[in-house]
């Protein structure tokens, strides 16, 4: 009797272990319908620790709460023919706000899906004009984040030999500088480690941001399953220095499938949303606000322990 209820009373530590990462970061992708969402991420006990929006001006949802608390990453999305996203991101530096980092161009390589499109000799002209002199003020520069495709490293490759053309002079060859890589990948786990594998082997000893990645369309075991595999694959490599899993959206709002998110259609977050932030399960479908017919926590380990406590009262 006594063994059983040391057992009983291990029960809070194994419901309530959590994983915590300072690598996590946002993809807020915000909603004009449920602006409420937007403080989800910044709560108290958040693991979150940056975010970015696709754009160099950071979030007013996010105005109250400082560079330091939540790191703003400008990024330049797709190709422009002047130099605002410079001066952008030097404005914001004038105003103190300690900006680090910078990522560039989403999905260069694709027309679709949010693709930005581009070809590596326009790309290569915008980095030149808008990226590369921010190096000047200690900013790291993001190469350009191409989709997961075959021909998303010899986009980047062509765009790095367009860059060395622009910036070299007569018989003086020079090379575009660049800190880390940003990674796409949407798929299963094996596939993503592959993935980073080449990135590996084109970019040597250069650091990884995984700024997308998921397991679209799936079923929710696959789905919680690769978001397990992956989170403790980013957190015990060395060369991945940042990921943001993309899904910080409601289920009926997904276009990744109802699964692949960290919110549920009524708002709650899931077991994804709630293990990101630093938390224990919630039991929450993504498609619904209710619980997988499962005891509340509180509650599983009230009955744990009045049982033991039974136990113990009758030895």
């Amino acid at each position: 009797m006594r063994r059983s209820c040391v057992l009983l009373a291990a029960i809070p530590s194994v419901v309530f272990a959590q994983t915590r990462s300072a690598k996590r970061g946002l993809v807020f992708i915000p909603s004009a319908d449920t602006p409420q969402d937007n403080q989800i991420w910044v709560r108290s006990g958040s693991d979150l620790t940056w975010y970015y929006n696709y754009v160099e001006t950071p979030s007013p949802a996010f105005s109250d709460v400082s560079q330091e608390q939540f790191e703003f990453v400008p990024m330049l999305w797709g190709a422009r023919n002047d130099t605002s996203f410079l001066d952008s991101v030097e404005s914001l530096i004038k105003s103190g706000r300690n900006i680090s980092y910078v990522l560039s161009f989403n999905e260069p390589d694709s027309a679709y899906g949010g693709g930005s499109n581009i070809e590596p000799s326009v790309a290569a002209d915008v980095w030149v004009k808008n990226i590369a002199p921010l190096a000047e003020k200690g900013v790291k520069l993001g190469l350009p984040a191409c989709t997961a495709g075959e021909g998303g490293i010899p986009w980047l490759q062509q765009f790095l030999g367009h860059c060395s053309d622009l910036i070299s002079t007569g018989n003086e060859k020079k090379n575009c500088t660049y800190d880390f890589v940003s990674i796409h990948w949407y798929g299963n786990f094996e596939g993503l480690a592959s993935h980073l594998g080449s990135y590996s082997a084109a970019f040597p000893n250069v650091s990884q941001w995984i700024t997308e990645y998921n397991y679209d369309n799936q079923d929710l075991s696959t789905t919680e399953a690769f978001y397990n595999t992956s989170s403790e694959y980013f957190d015990r490599m060395d060369s991945v220095a940042r990921y943001s899993f993309f899904g910080s959206f409601r289920s009926d709002q997904s276009n990744v499938g109802a699964n692949a998110v960290m919110l549920s259609k009524d708002g709650k977050l899931t077991d994804i949303g709630s293990w990101y932030l630093g938390g224990t399960a919630t039991g929450v479908d993504p498609q619904s606000a209710a619980g997988r017919n499962q005891a509340p926590v509180a509650y599983t380990i009230a009955v744990a322990l009045a049982g033991c406590a039974a136990l113990l009262f009758v030895w």
